[in-house]
């Protein structure tokens, strides 16, 4: 099973191209739905790795995949910015997840 790299900079792509990971650099929706339909169309692709800055420009491309496919696996990555989650993000991913405070 591969890994296949959508990101929306051209420094994530090159330090993943050495980590052994292919993907592509898209901007517009239209570039993401290209991109998303080659990773559909290749039964090899099992996880698909998307910056998250893409993924929260088009959540109606991303979350059609998520909510609606088994295979492929979309892990949202930061990009060389840095991520764009609270810094409690798994603390409360998991209080509204189980409901329970920790």
């Amino acid at each position: 099973m591969q890994m296949y790299l959508i990101s929306d900079n051209v420094d994530t792509h090159t330090g993943m191209r050495l980590a052994g990971i292919d993907g592509c650099v898209a901007h517009t929706k239209d570039e993401i739905k290209a991109a998303l339909d080659f990773v559909l169309s290749d039964k090899n692709i099992g996880i698909v790795l998307i910056t998250e800055k893409l993924s929260s420009e088009f959540p109606d491309v991303i979350n059609d995949i998520k909510l609606n496919r088994k295979k492929p696996l979309l892990v949202e990555i930061p990009d060389r910015h840095g991520t764009g989650r609270r810094a409690d993000f798994i603390t409360s991913y998991v209080n509204e997840a189980i409901g329970l405070k920790l």
